[in-house]
């Protein structure tokens, strides 16, 4: 008879999996996840309360390894509102909030100091720490050549579409080229998307500088873009549009591509047939009208669509007919 695991030890795994369920897992991991949960009552338990205690500490996100050696203890008080109860939260939480930190910066290829540029290509989506505690996201397709000196840090979009989360450091400005386009930032996010005819920045947090490549252009006024704001410049001429101010809708389908984890609590599978289908080439189409009010419980990265379909074949009673980039859902024969 095996050993009922103590209430430490369902802490510690839940903690594991509040880690691994964050960056998303894989159809393997998936399964396991689900075999896990299903095994004991106390794990769903624990998993919320993980869960909980993983949200009071999103302010760690915001320290960077080069800045100090240990997070500043005023990251904790940066957000008033989420302060509370924050001295009763398990330590364990803290040490793999700072240790996953740490290993993103330690796990970067490009090593601080690095003056020759350094080329990065990819075919899907994904996200790379740079060496000064910056976080870049590259739309599938997207390349990108780094170059970071002692004065300037510097990347240039070759093709493609890239988001960035720049590391504050006034003294060494981030510039990102795409067309002759100069985006210059201190601390702030914004995507850049160098298209045929032109580049559009939009920016998420903070503020940008748009230069024009064009001597006439840069002489009249150059926008400051803010937070929820857009601009584009042509690459013929230089010449670069109006501010416009982006909704929060318009603002999440520009940026639908970057994977998101997706939290369902009783959510009907339609809406959330409907979800990754906004999101991905992938449709799923639900050829059971029976299936479409089925609760899903569950918390996928919203690119795992084949992740979500094995376990709906799993453990929903679900069959699933692949056909290109289409997956229609139905109801599995029951079994004589």
């Amino acid at each position: 008879m095996s050993r009922r695991p103590s209430e430490r030890e369902v802490a510690l795994a839940a903690s594991g999996w509040i880690v691994r369920t964050s960056r998303g897992l894989t159809a393997e991991e998936q399964d396991e996840y689900l075999a896990w949960l299903a095994a004991d009552s106390r794990h769903g338990v624990w998993l919320a309360k993980r869960r909980q205690a993983w949200s009071e500490f999103d302010v760690l996100t915001e320290w960077r390894p080069e800045h100090s050696a240990e997070p500043n203890p005023d990251l904790l008080a940066a957000r008033p509102q989420r302060r509370r109860g924050w001295r009763l939260i398990f330590p364990v939480v803290l040490t793999m909030a700072a240790g996953l930190a740490v290993a993103l910066w330690v796990s970067c290829p490009w090593g601080a100091g690095k003056t020759e540029p350094v080329a990065a290509v990819v075919k899907g989506y994904e996200s790379r720490a740079l060496d000064d505690g910056s976080v870049v996201e590259l739309n599938g397709g997207a390349e990108i050549v780094v170059r970071f000196t002692t004065e300037e840090r510097r990347v240039r979009l070759v093709r493609g579409e890239a988001h960035f989360l720049v590391a504050q450091n006034p003294g060494r400005p981030f510039v990102v080229e795409a067309g002759g386009v100069a985006v210059r930032a201190v601390g702030t996010a914004f995507d850049v998307l160098l298209g045929g005819q032109a580049v559009e920045v939009l920016v998420t947090e903070g503020r940008v500088r748009v230069d024009s490549p064009s001597p006439a252009a840069a002489r009249r006024a150059v926008p400051e873009v803010a937070a929820g704001q857009r601009v584009v410049v042509a690459l013929a001429g230089g010449e670069i549009s109006e501010v416009t101010t982006v909704s929060p809708d318009e603002m999440a389908q520009r940026l639908a591509w970057q994977p998101r984890l997706l939290d369902f609590s009783a959510t009907p599978l339609a809406d959330v047939a409907a979800e990754f289908n906004r999101r991905n080439r992938t449709q799923l189409v639900l050829a059971d009208p029976a299936l479409r009010l089925m609760p899903i419980v569950a918390s996928f990265r919203s690119d795992n669509i084949d992740g979500f379909v094995r376990m709906l074949e799993l453990s929903a009673g679900v069959s699933a007919e692949r056909n290109g980039d289409t997956v229609v859902l139905r109801r599995a024969p029951r079994a004589r």
